[in-house]
């Protein structure tokens, strides 16, 4: 019997599974201890789901139970094994009390009925409750692609609740489609019933946080970003909570010390409300996988507030600070729940003591291109594609990774056409949007419209051009799909595409390891889900 298994993420070791430690740098304990919270929190959906039948409310707190576990097993989340348990004490204990109120005669699972809070239980447990516990390997795939998409939706839907907007019909999907992984009479064309309904359900998630996010911060604009360093201390913001950053600048207003973008935070810099900081400063460095170098040369500390940790080095760790669902043992987690102010005065009087950051880079790069920005430029882009200016628009959407093989993303953003549009959103972002591509007609070759989240802007715009051009199907648009993953926010991101009907992505550097051959065709045959080929094949696409 193997430590552990996970392959959940596109760094799976040699596309088939972890088995020994994660390549994330999360051990076999903690992967052990992630497999149970999991468990559990699907026997507290299938209790909440029996609830809800049965005619009775399942409160918000369950609700935010659910998403915020789900969170906290998103690949680079949260590597504290003591954190995982106290978390999934709280799921049994909740599971216990909606038990108490459901008809005796409600049949429930033994994930639903499990009782014990000791820790001995769980791990003697462990080894038949995770992912291989499926035997059926295309059930076992259609399963997990559900799981890891309903993770990405959760991370999407408490971001949104941060920001207190709440969508009960998403939440009762999350814990139904959960509850139904664990249901054995549903057959193989059920499942992949429910892979499409996860996506139709993410499409609901992207559009309660694009709501979240721009009522409380206006629409993102066109934004030219620096990319060099000022001369005072700085503070360096990671991961997706814009809520974290307005806290962080809120306390951090005359100071004497700046605030940095990392990786997947640089959109923030494209929303009117954060622009009002002063001391709101540039972006930091690349995509997350580069933080060990970045994270060294930037010497203040760092806030991460969501997923994308690699493990520190000695050097900084004592810099660097978790909030929300992140955590790693050894680094000091600032606390405070939703609707609470955290108190981040221990991350600033530690940049105050730290000299100014290193500087890696110069100049700016531009962003900012959400929906309502690019419909502000219909008009123009309209034009373009008439006149032929342009020709194609490229999704290039998704995830940035470490492995080598990533370097395509770069070859083929270079090698398209001059007539070419790249539409971006997610750290993919960082493989090209650097590169001088220049624009056309005063149209940048990147248009960037910020987060993973953000691909809600890609499909707004693309059935924005749908209507425009009065094509019934986005597929009769010139867009070619050329998406990077690396973990579960990407998966709902692509499930959704696929619940739009759009079809014929190409989905890299790898297909996912949970995809079972039967379950790869499948998508291939009905959705033309296919891998990358080289950079040269893949140009006559485009």
């Amino acid at each position: 019997m193997s430590d552990m298994f996970c392959y959940q993420c596109q760094e799976a070791a040699h596309n088939k599974g972890c088995d020994k430690g994660g390549v994330c740098g999360k051990t076999a304990p903690v992967a052990r201890s992630q497999d149970f919270l999991i468990w559990a929190v699907k026997g507290l959906s299938e209790a909440a789901t029996r609830l809800r039948e049965a005619g009775r409310e399942v409160s918000r707190e369950v609700n935010r139970l659910v998403t915020g576990s789900l969170f906290t097993t998103i690949t680079n989340a949260n590597f504290d094994e003591d954190a995982i348990r106290g978390l999934t004490r709280e799921v049994i204990a909740m599971t216990n009390t909606l038990r108490a109120v459901l008809p005796a005669s409600v049949k429930l699972s033994e994930a639903a009925r499990w009782d014990s809070l000791d820790i001995l239980d769980w791990q003697a447990k462990e080894p038949f409750i995770g992912v291989l516990s499926t035997e059926n390997e295309d059930v076992r795939s259609l399963r997990e692609l559900v799981v890891y998409g309903l993770k990405g939706l959760a991370a999407y839907s408490k971001h949104a609740n941060v920001l207190m907007k709440e969508d009960e019909e998403v939440d009762a999907f999350i814990q139904s489609a959960l509850a139904k992984t664990m249901d054995d009479s549903l057959s193989v064309a059920d499942l992949v019933q429910l892979v499409l309904d996860t996506g139709s359900a993410g499409v609901k998630g992207m559009a309660l946080l694009d709501e979240a996010n721009t009522s409380a911060y206006g629409h993102p604009e066109i934004t030219s970003v620096d990319i060099g360093v000022r001369n005072r201390p700085g503070i360096l913001i990671s991961g997706h909570d814009l809520k974290d950053l307005e806290m962080l600048l809120e306390q951090t207003r005359g100071q004497g010390v700046d605030v940095y973008t990392h990786s997947e935070m640089l959109p923030a810099q494209y929303y009117p409300f954060f622009k009002g900081y002063e001391h709101f400063a540039g972006n930091y460095g690349n995509a997350w996988w580069k933080q060990k170098e970045e994270f060294d040369s930037f010497n203040g500390p760092i806030l991460m507030t969501t997923n994308c940790i690699v493990p520190p080095k000695p050097g900084y760790m004592n810099r660097l600070f978790t909030t929300g669902m992140a955590g790693y043992p050894g680094c000091k987690h600032i606390p405070g729940g939703i609707g609470e102010r955290k108190d981040f005065s221990g991350i600033i009087a530690l940049a105050k003591t730290c000299p100014p950051p290193t500087g890696i880079e110069q100049g700016a790069i531009i962003g900012g291109f959400a929906h309502e920005q690019v419909f502000a430029l219909a008009d123009k882009v309209v034009d373009a594609v008439k006149s032929g200016a342009i020709r194609k628009f490229v999704v290039m959407a998704g995830c940035d990774g470490r492995q080598n093989g990533r370097d395509y993303y770069s070859e083929f953003a270079k090698a398209l056409p001059k007539d070419t549009v790249i539409l971006t959103a997610g750290c993919a972002k960082y493989r090209y949007n650097k590169l001088n591509l220049g624009d056309i007609g005063g149209i940048p070759r990147v248009l960037d419209a910020g987060q993973c989240n953000d691909s809600y802007s890609l499909v707004l715009i693309a059935l924005k051009l749908a209507e425009v051009f009065k094509v019934s199907s986005v597929n009769d648009l010139p867009i070619f799909y050329n998406i990077a993953w690396y973990e579960q926010k990407a998966v709902i991101v692509l499930l959704a595409l696929l619940s739009l009907g759009v079809k014929n992505i190409h989905l890299g550097p790898t297909l996912p390891a949970f995809l079972s051959p039967n379950v790869a065709k499948v998508l291939a045959e009905q959705f033309g889900i296919a891998p990358n080929s080289t950079v040269e094949e893949d140009l006559k696409l485009a």
